[in-house]
Formats: structure tokens, sequence, C-alpha cells
């Protein structure tokens, strides 16, 4: 098999592992607090990714530089990003959830502007208007004209995870670390704030097989293997955006399993939603340059 198809099966995994999470995420939250769910998650986590940095031999680079990076790093993810996330799926439902946090790419590029000096095009302006045109039909469920969100908590907070993952990404532009060292050093840093806010709210609780279950499927899949076959992808595949695309692919999954196992009904207001959204990302992506015959070739 060519590296490309690789390549597009290790993405092709990770997409499937995606499309489950946000019904794991809806139903661990039926166990358990956003926070529990959170150090259990992140937990699992670190172990498996301790696991993988030691069977590739970075355990000394882990254990020896990087941690100034770490320091901060740990603190956006996984400790802001997931409690925020966390929160949003605690109060909205699992597709509402989704379909907003698919927003992060456009925040992206609209944080781009202050902070790398890039500038906006028309088609990312364009590509914004629409994808958060659908955020509106989600927030307002499907009452677009009238401005008053059915859960506006909720919403803040699956907007903010957006902006803190976008942030994350940006001021990471320079880091250098291994994907993996990167990975376990910030579970590092964020697991012993996790275990102080869990030890100082409510406690180690004992939420039954089943939210141990759900738990340790979250830290598993989708901060754990996911990721690890996502970086496979990336790293093997002659151009990133082969396998970028195939992230379309999760949200019609999502929303399937979420009404097969959570037995959420699927909202007009959610379909259409999500097609905006989709829509301004593809828009977005579009515009790139297409890459050279050479490039394309290889």
């Amino acid at each position: 098999m060519t590296r490309d198809g690789q390549a597009m099966l290790y993405g092709l995994g990770a997409v499937a592992l995606w499309s489950t999470v946000a019904t794991a995420f809806k139903v661990a939250l039926t166990y358990m607090s956003p926070l529990a769910l959170m150090w259990l998650a992140s937990l699992v986590s670190w172990a498996l990714i301790g696991v993988l940095v030691a069977r590739q031999g970075l355990a000394g680079q882990a254990l020896r530089h990087g941690w100034r990076t770490a320091a901060w790093a740990g603190l956006m993810n996984p400790v802001a990003y997931y409690l925020v996330l966390f929160g949003a799926y605690d109060r909205l439902p699992g597709q509402e959830a989704m379909a907003l946090n698919y927003t992060w790419a456009l925040a992206m590029a609209f944080l781009a502007v202050p902070l790398l000096g890039q500038r906006l095009t028309r088609i990312d302006v364009l590509a914004g208007l629409i994808a958060y045109g659908g955020v509106w039909v989600i927030a307002t469920r499907g009452a677009v004209f009238d401005v008053a969100f059915a859960d506006p908590l909720g919403v803040a907070m699956a907007l903010a995870s957006t902006l803190i993952w976008a942030l994350y990404w940006l001021l990471n532009a320079r880091d250098h670390r291994p994907p993996l060292v990167a990975q376990w050093q910030n579970f590092s840093v964020g697991l012993p704030v996790l275990t102080v806010l869990l030890l100082a709210g409510p406690g180690l609780e004992w939420h039954g097989w089943a939210g141990l279950g759900a738990g340790v499927y979250v830290g598993l899949f989708e901060m754990g293997i996911a990721f690890v076959l996502w970086q496979l992808a990336v790293h093997r595949v002659s151009r990133t955006a082969k396998v970028s695309n195939l992230i379309f692919l999760s949200p019609p999954v999502s929303l399937l399993l979420l009404y097969l196992v959570v037995g959420e009904p699927i909202l007009a207001s959610t379909l259409i939603g999500l097609v905006l959204i989709l829509g301004g990302l593809g828009l977005q992506q579009w515009q790139k340059s297409p890459a050279p015959a050479a490039q394309e070739s290889r």
C-alpha cells in the first residue's frame, strides 16, 4: 500500500472515532460532572500516551525538554478547552454542541489576523458569514428572528471552546516538540490541576461501571488513539488537504449515532445550521491555492 493509502486509512480511523465522541460525551455526562469526566479521561489519555512515548524512545526527551511550553499549553489543552467543551455538552443537545464546535477553523482564521498579522480575504469573510449564520440558526433553534437563545450559556461555552482551541494551535505554531511528547507533557501539567479542582469540589466519587467505561472510552479514543491516528495520517500523506477533507464525514455520522444511541431527535435547525457551517468551512478550504503539479504527483 502506498503512503497516501496508509494515510487515508489512518485518517478514516481517526474520523470514525471522532464521529462517536459526541455520543460518548453525552452518555458519560449522564453519570458524572464535566469535571469528573475531564479528570478520568485525562488520566487515561496521559497513561496511554505515556506508554507510546516510552515505546518510541522519546521518554528522555519528554522528561528533559519542553516543559516551559507545556506549563501554559497544558492549562489551555486539556484543562480549559475540555472543561468548557464538556460544560457545553452538559447543557446543550449533543448535536448542537458538536455542530457549534466545528467553527474552530474559522475562529483560527479570524484570530490569526491580530496574532500573526495575517489578512482576511473576501472569501474568508464570506465563509465566516455563512458559517456563523449557521451558528445563529442552531443557537435560536430555527427562530432566527428571535434573539432569545434556547440556552445562552451553553452556546457561549461551545463557541468559547472554539476560541480556546484555535488560540491554542495558533500559539503553538512555533512549538517544535514531537506531537506525542507535547501531548503527554500537556496532560502531565493539566492532570494535577484537574486533580486539585476535583478534590476541592465534588471529590472522587464512584459513578458505576457504566460511567467508568464511558470515561475511559473518552480518554482512550477522543484524546488518545484518534489523536495518534490523525498524526500518523498527516505525517504520511503527500498533501495535507487529502486527509483534512475527511473531517467533513464526521458530522453526519455523529448525528446518526446521537439519534440511535442517545435518542436525540435530529432538529431541522441543527441540519440547516450544520449545512451552513460545513458550507462555510468548505468555502474556506476551496480558496486555498492548489499544489503544483510536481507536488501532486508525489
